[in-house]
């Protein structure tokens, strides 16, 4: 099959190294001639380049771009893909995108494969990045059956899990597993940063930092273009989670001023429990 990829960063670069190793002939554009360049070298595509006329073989094309151009890029892209193509997304917010790609093209089948890491560009591509990773699918009623099958399988073949849900919902969900924990993590950096204001005691504590502050630091010290299209794209739902998070926040406080210690305990030991649920199918 004819592969195209629009975007050749972390997660547009991997899928053209695992879509290629299953003999598919991977069609790759970049903006910059030397993405393009670098893609070809490390056996990402068979082809690269920075026009998008290169599509016109492609019978199924990811748009890997970041979320406020992938609507953008539909439109360049259409006078030269053939009518039967499908075009597919990887955008971490879906609704915003559905509304504006969907009536340009019928074969449109909007997706979320939920892997990465906290490096970015061609670089950062790896092998087998979706392997046991959820790839979430949200079809809306007008969107073919045959279009959303395609794609299905070809998440499949990467090792993901395959979801299905509407674009609400998947907005909704990802708001409070993905989404709130960037601005959650990102506040946290910037607490410590801003909050303390000895020199002496904010150096001791960056000598001191272990895995703890590793681990819940991580996505808030990532891609900022990626954390700020979460917000500015999947708004009401980000608030939405903020809201309650923030009131978790302000009772835990309260607790504390209270010396309320077996409330405090009580919780933490729910949050224990409650935990595994949300990591059971992480490696």
């Amino acid at each position: 099959m004819n592969i195209g990829i629009v975007g050749l960063g972390l997660i547009g670069g991997s899928l053209g190294l695992d879509l290629r190793s299953q003999g598919h002939q991977v069609l790759g554009v970049s903006r910059r001639q030397t993405t393009c360049r670098v893609a070809k070298e490390r056996g990402i595509v068979d082809e690269s380049d920075v026009d998008l006329k290169l599509m016109a073989s492609a019978e199924v094309v990811f748009i890997c771009t970041p979320i406020a151009l992938i609507a953008p890029t539909v439109k360049q892209l259409i006078p030269y893909l053939a009518a039967d193509a499908i075009i597919t997304d990887v955008g971490s917010v879906k609704m915003p995108i559905v509304e504006a790609v969907s009536p340009l093209w019928p074969n449109f089948v909007p997706g979320h494969p939920m892997a990465g890491t906290a490096e970015t560009g061609v670089d950062a591509a790896l092998r087998n990045l979706f392997v046991g990773r959820p790839y979430v699918l949200t079809p809306i009623a007008t969107t073919p059956l045959n279009a959303v099958a395609m794609i299905a399988q070809l998440a499949a073949s990467l090792g993901s899990q395959v979801y299905q849900c509407s674009p609400q919902s998947h907005d909704r969900a990802v708001a409070w597993i993905s989404h709130l924990p960037v601005m959650v993590s990102a506040s946290l950096l910037d607490a410590c940063t801003q909050g303390e204001t000895d020199p002496t005691v904010l150096e001791l504590a960056k000598q001191l930092a272990s895995s703890g502050f590793r681990d819940t630091s991580r996505v808030g010290g990532g891609n900022p273009e990626l954390g700020l299209m979460m917000a500015q794209y999947n708004r009401s739902e980000l608030l939405r989670s903020l809201y309650v998070y923030r009131n978790t926040l302000n009772d835990l406080i309260s607790q504390i001023e209270a010396e309320n210690w077996p409330g405090i305990q009580e919780k933490l030991a729910r949050t224990a429990q409650e935990r595994p649920e949300f990591v059971k199918n992480l490696n």
